[in-house]
């Protein structure tokens, strides 16, 4: 879920380039430096590797599962944890779903919200056995994903994906069309975390970019050759909801924008793609109709228009699946 931070909101602007910095690690000066400077030591060097060797054993443990018995562990943990433990999640969350779904009444707003717990809690233990996929065909369903591979041989594709039900199983199902993905990662915090995250996604075959602005140029490079880029438009960030709009105006400040100008610069076709959950670890992989971009008088006349045409693509699908909608527990507007 998101931090449990009210003070995390923050508004969303024009787009500003954001690189992305690793922290470094504080050395043995900064322990006898006092202060912050030795508090930031303990934390790098005691307290994180505390929970580094937790989630490693963790990650490992789950290993030993069977994959619906991993699947349904996460559901269970997340139900307990997420309305106890998360409760600025909790609140937000519980007000998207009131934003987003006024049809429902508070008995059917409350399954949702207790559903998407489950789905939060899945998505943390399933890391352990998602590969497996890989062996087992018939629990991930992927025909649904034929009109991409249609456009890709015919030129570069921008994989739009949505962070519906277990997304990692994405680059699974690509390959088994015969793509390769590359895709802009930003590692999770945490350093266990970020090993595991990279382990598990390199072993499904993903190719990394790197992070922010440094991963445009590479990310032009793989499409004007002819690859597939995939990015996914679908964001929270700092405790808000960056995309789809629901209804606000068209901004710079996110994926959207970045996926727009990529198939800008390269002609690529836009193919936007979600990943459903059907059982406890069983997915439906499908695509949306491919978006080939309408000619333009000028350089970005029409990118408000533009991404107003991907965002009415992909809201639709998000809003239907709220249940299974990892960006539920972010808000729509600034708190």
């Amino acid at each position: 879920m998101a931090p449990d931070d009210p003070h995390a909101a923050q508004p969303i602007g024009k787009r500003r380039a954001w690189i992305f910095a690793e922290e470094s690690a504080p050395r043995l000066a900064d322990a006898l430096a006092g202060g912050d400077r030795a508090r930031a030591f303990r934390r790098y060097w005691i307290t994180d590797n505390i929970w580094n060797v937790a989630n490693i054993a963790a990650h490992f443990g789950m290993k030993l599962l069977p994959m619906d018995a991993c699947s349904r562990l996460g559901a269970a943990l997340g139900l307990f944890m997420v309305p106890r433990f998360h409760k600025v999640a909790t609140r937000r969350a519980r007000e998207t779903i009131e934003q987003l779904r006024p049809d429902l009444d508070a008995p059917q707003r409350e399954a949702l919200f207790l559903e998407n717990c489950r789905a939060q809690g899945r998505l943390m233990t399933e890391f352990s056995v998602v590969n497996r996929l890989q062996q087992r065909p018939e629990r991930l369903k992927t025909e649904g994903l034929a009109p991409i591979r249609e456009a890709a041989n015919r030129g570069p594709v921008i994989l739009v994906g949505l962070h519906l039900g277990n997304w990692e199983v994405g680059t699974i199902a690509f390959r088994k069309l015969g793509l390769q993905p590359h895709a802009f990662y930003v590692p999770p915090k945490g350093r266990a975390k970020a090993w595991i995250a990279g382990r598990v996604r390199s072993k499904a075959g993903l190719q990394f970019l790197p992070p922010g602005m440094d991963g445009i140029r590479p990310a032009l490079k793989v499409l004007k050759g002819g690859g597939v880029v995939s990015i996914f438009c679908d964001e929270g960030f700092g405790g808000m909801i960056r995309g789809p709009f629901f209804g606000r105006r068209p901004h710079q400040e996110g994926n959207i924008a970045i996926a727009i100008r990529l198939a800008r610069m390269t002609g690529a076709t836009i193919c936007p793609w979600y990943g459903l959950r059907t059982d406890d670890f069983r997915f439906e992989c499908t695509a949306l109709p491919p978006i080939r971009l309408p000619a333009e008088e000028r350089p970005n006349a029409r990118l408000l228009d533009d991404m107003q045409l991907l965002n009415d693509t992909i809201e639709p699908v998000v809003r239907a699946h709220l249940d299974q909608w990892y960006f539920l527990d972010n808000a729509l507007r600034p708190q």
